[in-house]
């Protein structure tokens, strides 16, 4: 049976207030020059291309881990990606939700049993753990689990090994690692729902703020991207950080800061050609699902690419899609080499057909591949 796990579409979002279309104009030229000449330097490595360490290797060890960050920077990857989630007492940790049930062991910790809770998380009712109902020396009790593990069965022989990191930790690892690699490290961080994380107190926006200027981070020639699901969050980051913004889109669905504010446009308006200029003007890349560029066909196989690639360069922005894996069941089915879910396919050939389309980068949970791809290719 294939495909009995979706590929990982973060369909969920990330955000603030609501988007006002003079919020937009009232960016200053400068900003504007910043992020656009960041942007620019940010890619100029090897060919160009950036390749993304997605949540870290999290082909090979479990996802927002020091050890999966840190392998990824070993494989080559240009950039690592922490998804940022707030504590109890509002610190920036790494995971992909704020949910922790499918990641850590808290279930295994019978001192935590009354902090499972349901909660409503952009629109969905969700029972599980949430990192917002702990302390950080709370949090640090806990150790990370493989969230696949039918997928990745290999990498659960690293479970309950790495903690939790802090978004603090994760700069320091690769301050560490880029001197010890002789090659700037960039960070890629995602800001994870934060309309949500706003109502509840806990907002995102002004920690990460904090922590990259705190580290010297906030300048255009910081290795440095900032990422979300929603736009309003993006429009207030753009008066306050001179990195690059990377407005993420999916192939379905909205930004949930939109859903919250009653705006009716999607993710498809967002990427049109008309809603791409609105997004370069407080932007300077785009981080579109990989379908939005090829999109599957009925059998699942690659189809005809759309315009999307070429659109959002004409707006003037970067483009690198997610998530590129290596298992056949992310796959598109012409890269499958068998009919098991887990096997590995033709990661090598998916790439290449992306990077025909002209894309400038790209988020991997497999960074070897992405890069012996990378130089096959020159």
């Amino acid at each position: 049976m294939k495909r009995f796990l979706p590929a990982a579409v973060s369909a969920l979002a990330v955000g603030a207030t609501l988007l006002a279309p003079q919020a937009v104009q009232h960016a200053t030229q400068q900003q504007n020059g910043d992020q656009a000449q960041a942007a620019g330097s940010a890619y100029q490595h090897r060919d160009d291309f950036v390749i993304v360490g997605h949540r870290g290797a999290s082909g090979y060890r479990p996802e927002h881990t020091l050890a999966s960050y840190e392998l990824a920077a070993r494989m080559g990857a240009d950039y690592i990606e922490p998804d940022l989630v707030s504590t109890k007492d509002h610190v920036l940790v790494t995971r992909h939700e704020p949910e922790i049930g499918g990641t850590t062991d808290v279930a295994k910790h019978p001192e935590f049993a009354n902090r499972k809770k349901t909660k409503v998380l952009d629109g969905v009712k969700l029972t599980g753990w949430f990192t917002e109902d702990f302390t950080l020396k709370e949090l640090k009790t806990l150790r990370a689990e493989e969230r696949i593990p039918a997928i990745r069965q290999h990498n659960t022989v690293f479970n309950d090994r790495y903690q939790i990191p802090t978004f603090q930790e994760v700069i320091d690892l690769t301050k560490r690692l880029s001197k010890e690699l002789g090659r700037p490290v960039g960070i890629y961080p995602e800001t994870k729902h934060p309309t949500y994380f706003r109502q509840q107190g806990l907002a995102l926006e002004p920690e990460l703020v904090k922590t990259l200027n705190r580290n010297g981070l906030n300048r255009p020639d910081a290795k440095v991207f900032v990422q979300s699901f929603e736009v309003s969050n993006l429009i207030a980051l753009h008066k306050q950080l001179r990195v690059p913004l990377v407005q993420l889109t999916d192939a379905v669905g909205q930004p949930y800061d939109f859903t919250v504010a009653g705006d009716k446009r999607t993710y498809a308006d967002i990427t049109s050609a008309k809603g791409l200029k609105d997004v370069a003007k407080y932007a300077a890349g785009l981080g579109p699902y990989k379908e939005q560029i090829i999109p599957f066909t009925a059998d699942g196989k690659l189809g005809k690419p759309t315009t999307l690639v070429a659109d959002a360069h004409r707006a003037g922005l970067v483009v690198h899609p997610y998530t590129f894996r290596v298992e056949n069941n992310f796959l598109p089915a012409n890269f499958d080499s068998d009919a098991v879910p887990s096997d590995s396919g033709n990661l090598f050939g998916e790439i290449a057909a992306y990077r025909a389309t002209g894309i400038d980068g790209l988020f991997t949970d497999n960074t070897d591949v992405a890069v012996a791809q990378e130089k096959e290719s020159r």
